[in-house]
């Protein structure tokens, strides 16, 4: 089993209709500690990505090259900045090729988290996005040889690893980005990124 152009249109389509649903919620979990504007910039990235997804062609590194320059044209959250490099950064890793086996998934994640790393200039226990990134990335890595290839268990363990790390920082406070400045309060407090990706990667549970 593989990454390809039709499965990846599929998780688009249930990516955009998540962002759309969970953007009030994340404009209000934004708004306790920054902008309050994170729904907002990704319910415009979803909006850009339905536009693209009927043109996508079957290379998957101009596939996700599209995605990234979609996601570029949403002003706002640096949250979006963010997802159009790590689209940019898949689109470089594939270019070229029609499919990506499943068991590639961790290493291409690190590849992003890197990228994001130096984009952002987060590091990992900030409490950001990234952690629940590396969550994720860790968690397929370290799956059982017979299940690196099965999209159904990728996502069960990345599913139980983020749930846990959201967990694990929800006490502890944010250490970069505008939240920072309310280190105290961020305390007791999700970060709106690491839900963002929550909901994200719960929509792309396989069919």
């Amino acid at each position: 089993m593989a990454l390809t152009i039709d499965n990846l249109g599929q998780a688009l389509d249930r990516l955009t209709t998540t962002l759309d649903a969970v953007a009030a919620e994340l404009n209000a979990l934004d708004g306790r500690l920054g902008d309050g504007d994170l729904g907002a910039t990704l319910e415009k990235c979803a909006r850009n990505l339905r536009e693209m997804r009927p043109t996508l062609p079957p290379d998957l590194g101009q596939a996700f090259k599209n995605c990234a320059m979609a996601c570029s044209k949403a002003s706002g959250s640096s949250f979006g900045t963010l997802l159009a490099v790590a689209f940019l950064t898949l689109s470089k890793a594939t270019a070229g090729r029609t499919e990506v086996p499943w068991a590639e998934l961790p290493e291409l994640l690190g590849t992003v988290r890197d990228a994001l790393t130096a984009r952002g200039g987060a590091s990992l226990g900030d409490k950001t996005v990234l952690d629940t990134l590396e969550a994720t990335r860790a968690a397929l890595a370290s799956l059982p040889e017979e299940e690196r290839n099965d999209p159904a268990a990728q996502h069960r363990a990345a599913g139980a690893a983020v749930a846990t790390t959201i967990d694990a920082f929800r006490d502890r406070p944010n250490r970069i980005g505008r939240a920072r400045m309310f280190a105290d309060r961020s305390v007791g407090l999700d970060d709106p990124g690491m839900i963002a990706f929550r909901h994200m990667l719960a929509s792309l549970r396989p069919a």
